[in-house]
């Protein structure tokens, strides 16, 4: 195995890390919101400053390769997407970190009734299922599971287009529930920027594996 090829996989290996770390983070994160455990939610935060120590680290494997090594063709762009990867799961861990932040700020549980109007949990185990999904395209590099994650986010895109809605009609009903619903709709919205960051990351890995770019590609064509 020659030099940059020994460099190649262990930047795909440390990517992979990152990926579980950010896995990690969002399931205790979610355990935590369901839970009101705050104990966790500060685990959640700790978790955040090694996902930007990872960050760094990472950045700089890239750069050095860079530098010492003049990759081409497909080596090339698989350390652009990685720095673009790297940068969009530092972003996830950020949205992770400040919902735990939201459990520690409020001072009693969640009810489960307005848990569940606004669809939190099933926005969780979608965000969890993508991370999973797009781990497994960057390892596998397949391009077809990169693909799936594009229906998945518009779910996510969805729930938060009815949130207000659901949220202002139980408001409604239950008016004692009016902090606790800016906090879901406030969760709402980070959760569906997981899907935007994850997207972006589906996007890199087919721009690796094809040598594609998306952001020129008309969304019928993105999808299949």
């Amino acid at each position: 195995m020659s030099p940059i090829e020994t460099q190649i996989n262990q930047l795909k290996a440390e990517t992979v890390k990152m990926f579980n770390l950010l896995i990690r983070q969002v399931s205790k994160s979610q355990e935590a919101m369901l839970d009101f455990d705050k104990d966790l939610s500060r685990e959640v935060i700790v978790i955040e400053d090694h996902v930007n120590s990872f960050e760094l680290k990472l950045d700089r494997d890239c750069e050095n390769l860079l530098a010492l090594y003049n990759p081409l063709a497909i080596d090339l762009r698989l350390v652009l997407a990685v720095l673009k990867i790297n940068s969009n799961l530092e972003r996830i861990g950020d949205i992770a970190s400040g919902i735990a932040k939201f459990v520690i700020r409020y001072d009693k549980n969640f009810d489960e009734r307005i848990i569940e109007r606004a669809s939190i949990m099933p926005m969780f185990k979608t965000c969890l299922l993508m991370l999973h999904e797009v781990k497994d395209a960057f390892e596998k590099e397949d391009t077809q599971i990169s693909r799936k994650v594009f229906k998945q986010d518009e779910f996510l895109d969805e729930i938060n287009k009815n949130a207000i809605k659901s949220l202002t009609e139980h408001v409604q009903k239950h008016p004692e529930d009016l902090e606790q619903a800016f906090y879901m709709m406030a969760i709402i919205l980070k959760l569906e920027r997981v899907g935007d960051q994850i997207k972006n990351i589906a996007e890199e890995i087919i721009f690796y594996i094809e040598a594609k770019v998306l952001k020129h590609t008309p969304k019928k064509q993105e999808k299949k």
